[in-house]
Order: C-alpha cells, then sequence, then structure tokens
C-alpha cells in the first residue's frame, strides 16, 4: 500500500502547502486502490495506525532546505530524519517522532520519500506566499511522477 500523506497547518501561511497538495491531488485525480492521499495536519504520533501496512510513504511538507523561498527538495529514506531535525514548526517534531515510534514497532514503510518546499512566510494567515504557491503545482507533478515510479498513476 502507498499513503499519500500532505503535513502542515492551514492557518500558518506556507506551512500548510503539504496539506493544499493533499487536499488537491484528492480532489482533481483518481488512483487506483493501493493508494491513499490523506491531509494528515499536524496529527503527528496519532497518525501511527495510518502506516500500519503502508510499504510506501510520500509526504509533502514545508521544508527548511537553506535555499531560497520556494526552492523545491526531494528527500528520501535516511535522508528524512536528518532534516526533520530542523523544526521548522511545531508539527514536524511529530513527524520525527511518529517516523522514529514506526521504526521501533516495526512499521515503518520500507519506501519514504518527501518532497518539500522552502517557505517564505509561516505566521498566523490563510494564504500561501506567492514563492509557495507559485510551487503547488510543481509540487503535485512531483508527487504524480512519484506514484508512476512505483507504478501508480491516477486512473
Amino acid at each position: 500500500m502507498i499513503l499519500v500523506l500532505g503535513i502542515g497547518n492551514l492557518i500558518m501561511t506556507d506551512d500548510g502547502v503539504g496539506v493544499r497538495v493533499a487536499q488537491r491531488l484528492r480532489d482533481e485525480f483518481r488512483f487506483p486502490p493501493g493508494v491513499t492521499v490523506m491531509d494528515g495536519g499536524t496529527l503527528g504520533l496519532d497518525l501511527l495506525p495510518r502506516l500500519e501496512g503502508v510499504e510506501r510513504l510520500l509526504i509533502v511538507d514545508a521544508l527548511e532546505t537553506g535555499g531560497p523561498p520556494g526552492t523545491v527538495q526531494r528527500l528520501e529514506g535516511e535522508e528524512l530524519p536528518v532534516a526533520l531535525r530542523t523544526k521548522l514548526s511545531p508539527h514536524q517534531m511529530g513527524l520525527q517522532d511518529l517516523l522514529a515510534v514506526a521504526e521501533l514497532q516495526g512499521c515503518c514503510p520500507r519506501e519514504m520519500v518527501l518532497w518539500g518546499v522552502q517557505p517564505a512566510c509561516i505566521e498566523m494567515g490563510l494564504d500561501l506566499s506567492a514563492p509557495v504557491a507559485a510551487q503547488v503545482d510543481t509540487l503535485i507533478g512531483c508527487a504524480l511522477e512519484e506514484l508512476a515510479a512505483w507504478g501508480m498513476r491516477p486512473l
């Protein structure tokens, strides 16, 4: 099973980009059985039961890349926990904990990829900044390409 997980907080400007990408994927595409697209919000450890049986995990989130706002970056496998140590927002601690506990319980997906974008602003607000909003379609394309590489294309 494949889980596409959009992470973030919609009321904290660019922090909500992962959730917005997941919402668009869910609204605009139909995927074959075995692919679940989920708004993970800021649930952290509450997502643990959702990882049971997941072989491949694709996460979309705001990510501290060290680059200019809007920089898109792909991380995989062991790169994820390292990248999540730079806490951009409170939910990333939850995501780091989620992956650590999943590993301990033996339900960590065998393959994990994170597509992230460098935020310009993480303050209270409902709208994405211009540099991040400009990358939403790119992130959707990246997610679709990742799924295609895993043998799953929209129906």
